[in-house]
């Protein structure tokens, strides 16, 4: 049996080299929504060079030459790709940088709600709540006491991605995401797992980046943004058309709601944020929240010569962020470049999910 021993040092503050800047920040309404009021925890594993050791101060050193960060943020403030720019400054000054390769802006009125507020465009599980229904709260995933859930950590190199996309048409095979792929059969998956009703309604919600995107030439999200800069396309199906429908039907859907996002949509939802702020704008019956985060790191983010080589959300901390599967990139030993996907579940609905996976890995 292999044994771990970890050896705990003293904390120590790190103090600023002068007096912090006495004001205040305001949020974007983007930032401000309800649903990203958690603390987020994120540990990110870090390998040295063959025969090298890098030794940053204040990190978990290994043995092998590498070490471990471990973070928690308040996802108010930044998104991962905000959080990711912050320890890179981090790095960039641990290595002997005066200037941190990009510089940060504040500039949080991009994401801004509109007066007077227009509201053109309304995600179906905001409906229900803008209506003045009730939600149901019948779900099982919100009914589970924490102590009696399972959180698993699925694998995904180029062999499994390529059995997956044999279950597709050759020319949907081509154009969809490794994300996307895994994103509707583990929604497939998990749906059957949780035993919902085949009349119920359940829906998927997931990650979009604006980060990149650009309208008219000019760019969304100003470069060394921190703030959150992300929207979450939703689609919403009954369980029996989920489970029945060719994954290339479900897989078209998710793709229309992408197409769909536009700047005016993205807009609509700020507006609708800003107006609900006080209250959660909706409720997470049925609802299954992904975030892709393999975008996040890439090889861009190193220490000196240290290079990260996996990250991700432990087990540990807010329990809000858990119901979340964040998509990781990580490397087989191989060096293969490959996915590692979180997933928390009731017990005795992760034995069946297990098997439902089992059958989609299947040639």
């Amino acid at each position: 049996m292999v044994t771990f021993t970890a050896r705990r040092s003293e904390p120590e503050l790190v103090r600023p080299a002068r007096p912090t800047p006495v004001e205040t920040k305001a949020l974007s309404d983007l930032d401000d929504q309800w649903s990203l009021r958690f603390y987020e925890s994120i540990v990110g594993f870090f390998r040295s060079p063959p025969g090298e050791s890098v030794k940053p101060g204040k990190v978990t050193q290994l043995k092998c030459g590498g070490f471990v960060i471990g973070l928690h943020m308040c996802h108010c403030i930044a998104d991962g790709f905000g959080i990711l720019q912050f320890i890179k400054s981090i790095s960039d000054f641990a290595c002997g940088e005066l200037i941190p390769t990009t510089l940060p802006v504040w500039k949080r009125d991009t994401f801004t709600a509109r007066m007077p507020p227009s509201i053109t465009h309304v995600y179906p599980a905001y409906k229900t709540f803008i209506q003045g229904l009730d939600c149901t709260g019948d779900d099982v995933m919100l009914s589970t006491p924490p102590q009696s859930m399972e959180v698993q950590y699925l694998f995904f190199g180029p062999k499994e991605i390529s059995i997956l996309r044999s279950h597709l048409p050759e020319h949907l095979s081509k154009s969809t995401t490794t994300f996307e792929l895994l994103m509707a059969v583990m929604w497939r998956c998990r749906t059957l797992a949780l035993g919902y009703g085949s009349s119920q309604k359940v829906c998927i919600m997931f990650t979009l980046n604006t980060r990149g995107r650009s309208i008219n030439g000019e760019s969304l999200v100003p470069r060394g943004y921190y703030g959150n800069a992300h929207f979450s396309p939703m689609v919403e199906i009954t369980v029996n058309e989920l489970v029945t429908k060719p994954l290339e039907q479900v897989l078209e859907l998710i793709h229309k709601v992408k197409l769909g996002t536009t700047k005016d949509c993205m807009k609509s939802m700020v507006d609708l944020m800003a107006l609900w702020r006080e209250r959660s704008p909706f409720g997470m019956d049925r609802t299954y929240e992904v975030s892709d985060t393999k975008w996040v790191g890439g090889n861009a983010l190193k220490f000196g010569k240290a290079e990260l080589v996996a990250a991700g959300t432990p087990h540990a901390g807010d329990f809000t962020s858990k119901l979340i599967s964040y998509h990781t990139k990580c490397k087989n030993k191989d060096g293969e470049d490959s996915t590692v996907v979180s997933i928390l579940l009731p017990k005795l609905a992760m034995v069946k999910f297990t098997k439902e996976m089992a059958i989609w890995l299947k040639k």
